[in-house]
């Protein structure tokens, strides 16, 4: 599909670099371009039983202080994560205009729990919505976009880490494929930057030719869709060797030095933590490789995503 609306989240306190990747992205193809600067205020810690007071007198008069001196310093906070929601907004307008784009820049300020839901109103009405470097490296705010932008909606999301081409033309593009309904989905969300690139490669790993799964030949039905829609393609079928298939076809970009991977996530609601809970993987250190994915709806998690996003909530 083609993509005429894109969303773009970044933090208040974030360097400029993600909206300059998804300007650019809007000026290739003509996009307009929708910003959410976001400020969500830390989580709040509830003292213990064992912390509380047990003279009453004593518990009255310090914590009648302390409650004062906490609603001091909210009001602190928020008026200086206002003032910083206010000026980064101002700076992104303006480079924007100097780019002359179609655009919009909104703010918000919600508590941790509703940023999903915040993001998720406004991904549902654009085509795509870009995740960079600095979203990516934010492990309080990340994990909470993603949830609200491709968990929530089933709309594609781009995932751009640093150092990697960021373009919606790529040249040489690999294809994840499982014939499973979400990587159709991905398929078909990306057929516009499939049939323009030089060169697709659909990739299946360990592939088993069987008459209701990848059929007689894996990769030859997907071939020929895509063929058909004026790709350039070809099928590589590799074997796993006992690693994971994340790890097998992200050394496979390299090796073809491919501008972006195109794949399906899926999964479960439960698989959605262990997204999370993994470590740094290497490929956002060394990789530095563009990657398209979209699930079939809000019931499913994704797997393969896991090699792009460097967070550990665990």
């Amino acid at each position: 599909m083609a993509f005429r609306s894109v969303l773009s989240v970044t933090g208040a306190d974030h360097s400029d670099q993600d909206v300059r990747t998804a300007a650019s992205l809007c000026a290739e193809v003509g996009a307009y371009l929708s910003v959410l600067v976001m400020s969500p205020p830390p989580l709040r810690c509830v003292a213990s039983a064992a912390g509380r007071w047990h003279s009453r007198v004593a518990w009255t008069t310090r914590t009648r202080n302390c409650r004062t001196g906490k609603r001091y310093r909210q009001i602190e906070r928020f008026s200086q994560d206002m003032a910083r929601l206010e000026t980064a907004s101002r700076e992104i307008q303006k480079q924007l205009r100097a780019m002359r784009l179609c655009y919009d820049v909104d703010t918000d300020y919600c508590d941790q729990a509703s940023v999903g839901d915040a993001v998720r109103q406004r991904a549902l009405c654009t085509d795509l919505t870009i995740i960079g470097p600095a979203l990516l490296n934010d492990t309080s705010l990340g994990p909470l976009v993603i949830n609200g932008s491709l968990f929530d909606t089933g709309k594609p999301v781009l995932v751009v880490p640093k150092g990697a081409e960021a373009t919606l033309s790529p040249r040489r593009v690999l294809v994840g494929w499982d014939s499973r309904v979400e990587a159709s989905r991905a398929v078909r969300e990306a057929l516009d930057m499939l049939s323009g690139a030089e060169e697709v490669r659909v990739i299946l790993v360990d592939p088993e030719a069987t008459c209701t799964g990848n059929g007689a030949e894996p990769g030859a039905d997907i071939a020929a869709y895509l063929t058909r829609h004026g790709a350039r393609v070809s099928v590589d079928r590799l074997a796993s060797a006992g690693k994971p298939v994340a790890t097998v076809l992200a050394q496979h970009a390299i090796d073809t030095s491919a501008n972006m991977i195109v794949m399906g996530a899926y999964g479960s609601r439960r698989q959605r933590e262990r997204l999370f809970a993994g470590v740094t993987r290497w490929m956002v250190g060394e990789a530095a490789i563009a990657c398209f994915g979209s699930l079939r709806g809000s019931e499913a998690a994704p797997m393969l995503f896991e090699t792009l996003l460097p967070w550990s909530l665990s």
